[in-house]
């Protein structure tokens, strides 16, 4: 069987009566096919989350309406070990199903903050494999893990290009965060980049916890090395929880029209950076702004101009193509938007300090 969540925007509702709706789905969920293993409930919101085993989507459809009759605003697929690692369980709790039948009120919200580590500042120059890469990898991945068990945050992923972890507590994400950067600049001359952003498991992108870790990964994108950047969702949770945001570390805060920005020039970026025609008239075109516009609100929120920004972001997507050895170097200039090879490696040594013949020759 598939493992389904869905949403369901119930206002008002109490704990209590979500605890009996859920007991109604596991009375009459063998009719299904189903089996209805949990559900996170955020009472200031209205918001439910469940957990259903399923033949289908229909099948927790018809579960839903003919148990208690709350219809799901949304259902998507997802996988039981991402789940956990994100949410922490993918049953009920202990206390609840030990409780007496309809009073075991489960009142934990699904809302989680997001953390996306990029490193921006890999060993280039070392290869992959050596002592030298080893000891720092060793050393920056002990330094975040010990951060994630200081502060309560679930590793979800790993790899030697960064990290994502999801944090119950926005004043936690944010200590923790912190307590990385201070730890990195100590300890590694590899430099992090951190986006910390919030939401729901379910939302408009139909991928679990989608539009959170996207706009976390894109927070990553604008950072410089060392710094962290938040969402306004994030500083607003800190000033809620008394969280002091002021630290000896670089952090940036994005208002709500920064993060609308920064989606827009993402979307747009993720879409046109492999096409070598685009140029500034064209991308403002695609955005709806003037080339002044595009080049002062760019500049603003990236310290870049338009031009430096897609440059930065092609060779970065083409320094992930010589890793996965996509081609040899020609072709992967080309791939990757450059008008030459020529230019390609002219730009990819300035940024890296390295060429990319040089580097494509150091992974085995």
């Amino acid at each position: 069987m598939s493992l389904f969540m869905d949403r369901h925007d119930v206002p008002g509702t109490t704990a209590k009566a979500l605890a009996k709706a859920h007991q109604l789905d596991l009375d009459i969920q063998e009719n299904y096919g189903c089996k209805a293993l949990t559900y996170w409930f955020d009472e200031g919101k209205g918001i439910v989350f469940c957990l259903i085993e399923a033949p289908d989507k229909k099948s927790v459809e018809e579960m839903h309406k003919n148990s208690h009759g709350l219809i799901p605003n949304q259902i998507i697929e997802v996988e039981g070990n991402i789940v956990e690692l994100f949410l922490g369980r993918i049953l009920d709790p202990e206390v609840a199903k030990n409780s007496d039948r309809f009073e075991s009120f489960i009142n934990e919200t699904a809302f989680r903050t997001i953390m996306y580590i990029d490193l921006k500042h890999p060993l280039i120059n070392s290869k992959p494999g050596d002592d030298k890469e080893i000891e720092v990898t060793n050393l920056h991945y002990n330094l975040i893990r010990s951060a994630l068990k200081q502060y309560y945050g679930r590793e979800v992923k790993y790899t030697n290009e960064g990290l994502m972890a999801s944090f119950t507590s926005v004043s936690n994400s944010v200590n923790c965060a912190i307590e990385i950067q201070k730890g990195f600049k100590a300890e590694t001359k590899i430099l992090a980049a951190i986006g910390l952003s919030t939401g729901d498991p379910v939302t408009s992108r139909n991928d679990f916890f989608g539009d959170s870790i996207l706009l976390a990964k894109r927070l990553c994108e604008i950072a410089n090395g060392g710094q962290i950047v938040v969402t306004s969702v994030v500083r607003d949770l800190c000033k809620e929880k008394k969280t002091d945001l002021a630290r000896d570390v670089s952090i940036k805060i994005l208002s709500p029209v920064e993060e609308k920005f920064l989606n827009q020039l993402m979307e747009i970026t993720e879409r046109v950076w492999n096409d070598a025609g685009i140029n500034v008239d064209n991308f403002s075109r695609q955005i709806g702004l003037s080339k002044a516009q595009l080049y002062r609100k760019t500049t603003s929120l990236t310290g870049t101009s338009p031009n430096e920004f897609i440059r930065k972001y092609r060779l970065n997507k083409a320094l992930k193509l010589i890793e996965k050895k996509n081609g040899n170097i020609t072709e992967i200039a080309f791939e990757s938007g450059f008008s030459s090879p020529s230019y390609f490696s002219k730009c990819f040594q300035k940024r890296f300090g390295i060429l990319p013949s040089d580097y494509a020759n150091t992974i085995t």
